[in-house]
């Protein structure tokens, strides 16, 4: 089989790789450009991981090239991550990139180069019928990242490392002599990466300061523009010592007024939600009967562990039923459809209530 891998210069798709030539099929390794600024120390990580991708393809003695898809990241998924923002969400801009870039862009132009397949190091599975699996590595599993993704991509993709845990993937790297088999995982969102994101943001949206109050309007800081701050947030309030000594977080947004809500206590009861508007609806494969309660498992973030709840929906629209009050709901942020280890799709969240709308 002829595969083009997408490499980041890191471990798990350089294992990948790895293990399909090891297989026995043809092998090219494409590392994809899709940021073209320098972090904050003026240093291009993406010249660091490319150099990364031409040493392990040396080693494996694989061809690999890389392509530039900086102006398709830019138009398809930073500024719909901007435009989110403004609206005061927190939106997952690694969902959008696998849609538009690693599934689309980087999927097209592998078959036009004649692939047959692509492979990433995702740890995720392909199920009966292309179905999308969680990767048995319960600490690793990336299926919330990929719920947007159809049948038709997923067919055409292969994910050699979704059945090893993380340890697993470093111990072949280790032994193959993989030069990043000790290489750090990236993190942060990923185009930033590691950076000041505070300031990264104030460079595209003008920022407008504000005040924090509590729930009863008492004006107890300052905030340094809405789009900073997410639901359920603790740590970089500075307003500690007020009130009655516990610790302020995060339960809303007042745009007309340009005011940050918060509360003390992390058991307070306006922290948690028992229903959600959620929209943008997408299903990987056949969709579910619309217009009536469907029992499913949900992730309102990564690595949480699966929540039972109920959706009601009607197009690209629709009500989570939480079986259990769920803490700091987020607007903006993708709530991850589940069957056991089957991923069905998802949904970006819009609201969260404490009572059925």
């Amino acid at each position: 089989m002829q595969v083009i891998v997408g490499m980041s210069g890191g471990v798990d798709s350089s294992v990948a790789a790895y293990l399909l030539k090891r297989a026995g099929h043809s092998v090219t390794g494409v590392f994809m450009k899709n940021w073209e600024e320098d972090n904050d120390e003026g240093i291009c990580t993406a010249e660091e991981d490319w150099r990364d991708v031409r040493n392990v393809c040396d080693k494996l003695d694989i061809p690999y090239y890389s392509v530039n898809f900086s102006k398709e990241y830019y138009e398809r998924v930073f500024s719909v991550f901007l435009e989110a923002f403004k609206k005061g969400y927190t939106p997952n801009p690694d969902v959008l990139c696998n849609r538009e870039i690693k599934f689309k862009a980087f999927l097209d132009y592998a078959m036009q180069s004649g692939a047959e397949s692509i492979a990433t190091g995702h740890f995720v599975r392909k199920g009966v019928g292309n179905t999308l699996l969680k990767g048995l590595d319960p600490n690793k599993d990336q299926s919330y990242f990929l719920y947007m993704l159809k049948t038709e991509q997923i067919k055409k993709s292969v994910f050699p490392v979704g059945e090893l845990s993380k340890a697993e993937v470093r111990q072949i790297a280790k032994e193959a002599g993989i030069p990043v088999h000790a290489k750090k995982d990236s993190t942060g969102i990923c185009f930033i990466g590691e950076r000041n994101f505070k300031k990264f943001l104030q460079g595209y949206i003008p920022t407008k300061p504000g005040i924090m109050r509590t729930e009863k309007g008492e004006a107890v800081g300052q905030h340094d523009g809405l789009m900073f701050y997410t639901i359920g947030q603790r740590r970089g309030l500075n307003i500690g010592g007020k009130g009655d000594g516990r610790s302020f977080f995060v339960v809303g947004k007042d745009f007309k007024n340009n005011e940050l809500i918060v509360v003390q206590g992390d058991d307070h009861p306006m922290l948690y939600s028992s229903y959600a508007k959620v929209e943008d609806i997408t299903w990987i494969g056949e969709a579910p009967k619309e217009n009536e309660d469907i029992e499913l498992c949900a992730k309102f973030r990564y690595r949480q562990k699966d929540r039972p709840v109920y959706l009601n929906y009607s197009g690209t629209k629709g009500v989570i039923t939480c079986k259990t009050p769920e803490r700091a709901l987020t607007p903006g942020q993708s709530v991850v459809f589940y069957l056991g280890d089957t991923c069905l799709g998802g949904a970006i969240l819009t609201e969260a209530l404490s009572e059925k709308p």
